[in-house]
């Protein structure tokens, strides 16, 4: 019987018996009562009501087909509707079985049709075993679902982990650079905020900008293999030092090829692009692959305009930070590369937000 499901699945039974003769509805309910709670209503529209009110309750559905106000099969076609068909087993119990209404209520999603007069034993088993079928499949889509929602967060766990060691990884580069870490969290910021509020992201997903803008804290994740006495030198870099300090580019690309669990994340391909292609410039005269316009990914050239200007604006150990008006003044004038012209139309018209992650950072 069902009632072994009630400690395992923490489920009610209760049938609902629908039929507007008394004494049919007495008989039903002598039946199922040692076994089941029973609800009873006197026509379609009041059990149809009842089961509205909160479908969980209700184990079945007994229901006569000819009643006044509505019929048996209008109450099936509205719970079929509501998407309860596929919740509560439905059982037709009537006199009235011609075979365009058994065909009609197999199709709409009846269990079984089930004529009158009923045997006792007969009805009892046929329902109750349905409503065993139902239970336990109920029970075991809830194990389903509990387990996917542990896999699910323990799959969250594993994302903010490795995000976190990824930054960690960056931000531990910036302190041997110098920095005080803040840059690539700014980068990041800068990153997402272009391509949220800026055409830069028309058809872009929410994932793709997220996983952008991750990808963009590990820009310069390739200085872990440049010397200190380079990458900390506060002075201007000879051409041979200049030279080595380029080659963080491609040693970043070779790092990131090295570690298989980002290469399995959506963003790998984004991280290893940006990490090689931050430096090249819309003239061809960047590094280290000398691309040149759209041969360079737009979220690379993003990263490029976010760490040029966060360079300018803070101080660095070979330099003071420039005040707001010369940082502009240098950007637009191409002392510090040439970018896209879209991409410094889409930059200069957010860059009075742009300068506010500044104002208490500073």
């Amino acid at each position: 019987m069902s009632m072994k499901l009630k400690a395992a699945g923490g489920i009610v039974d209760r049938l609902l018996i629908v039929d507007d003769d008394e004494i049919n509805r007495a008989i039903l309910a002598n039946i199922f009562e040692e076994y089941y709670e029973i609800d009873e209503a006197e026509d379609g529209k009041i059990g149809l009501e009842k089961v509205l009110n909160d479908p969980e309750q209700y184990s079945a559905i007994l229901l006569d087909v000819m009643m006044p106000n509505m019929d048996g099969i209008e109450v099936v076609k509205a719970l079929k509707e509501h998407g309860l068909m596929e919740k509560i087993p439905v059982f037709l119990i009537t006199a009235e079985a011609n075979s365009s209404t058994l065909h009609e209520a197999y199709h709409l999603g009846v269990m079984d049709v089930i004529l009158k007069p009923v045997t006792p034993f007969i009805v009892l088993r046929r329902i109750d075993s349905v409503i065993e079928l139902f239970q336990a499949r109920k029970v075991l889509n809830d194990r389903v679902i509990a387990q996917d929602l542990e896999l699910l967060e323990k799959a969250q766990t594993i994302i903010e982990l490795n995000h976190g060691l990824i930054e960690a990884l960056s931000t531990a580069i910036e302190f041997r650079n110098g920095e005080s870490g803040e840059h690539v969290r700014r980068i990041h910021d800068i990153t997402k905020f272009l391509f949220e509020n800026t055409e830069l992201g028309d058809g872009m997903s929410e994932e793709e900008i997220s996983n952008i803008a991750l990808a963009s804290i590990m820009h310069d994740v390739g200085k872990i293999a440049i010397p200190d006495n380079i990458l900390g030198k506060p002075g201007r870099l000879t051409p041979e030092e200049f030279e080595i300090m380029k080659t963080h580019t491609v040693q970043g690309g070779q790092l990131l090829d090295k570690i298989p669990q980002l290469k399995d994340s959506g963003v790998y391909n984004y991280a290893y692009d940006i990490a090689r292609h931050h430096h090249e410039r819309w003239d061809g005269r960047g590094y280290p692959d000398g691309l040149k316009g759209d041969e360079i990914s737009l979220w690379a050239q993003a990263v490029s305009i976010a760490d040029v200007y966060d360079a300018l604006s803070c101080k660095r150990c070979y330099k003071d930070a420039f005040p707001r008006e010369k940082v502009i003044s240098m950007i637009k004038n191409g002392e510090c590369g040439t970018f896209n012209p879209k991409l410094l139309e889409c930059f200069f018209r957010v860059e009075d937000t742009l300068a506010k992650f500044y104002e208490k950072k500073e």
